[in-house]
């Protein structure tokens, strides 16, 4: 994925992703290659590393969403998940993107949701 195309599906600007970027590379959980088809732009990858890390932080999350749920039936737990996406879905929110990153954006002159 390139850096503009990750910048579309997070809903930034691609210069916002610059400091983010540089910032995980240093840490080394994903580094620029060149383009495969434009020769102008790099390409961004997982690490091992990061790949490891990206594992670690879903295990994270689902256990913890376990953990909250725990005290809903499976029927209650698809009711809230319906509801929480209608909210979603009225406020523009981005699918697996945090609505505080996308608020961020906005503030920076960024006018997607």
């Amino acid at each position: 994925m390139s850096q503009q195309e990750l910048a579309t599906a997070l809903g930034t600007l691609p210069s916002r992703l610059v400091a983010l970027i540089d910032e995980l590379e240093s840490r080394e959980l994903l580094e620029r290659r060149p383009h495969a088809s434009d020769r102008r732009s790099h390409a961004l990858h997982l690490t091992d590393a990061g790949r490891t890390t990206v594992q670690a932080v879903g295990r994270i999350a689902r256990e913890h969403q376990q953990a909250l749920l725990a005290g809903l039936s499976q029927e209650e737990q698809l009711q809230l998940a319906s509801l929480l996406q209608r909210i979603a879905d009225q406020q523009g929110l981005i699918p697996k993107v945090h609505p505080g990153y996308a608020s961020a954006g906005k503030l920076e002159g960024n006018s997607k949701p």
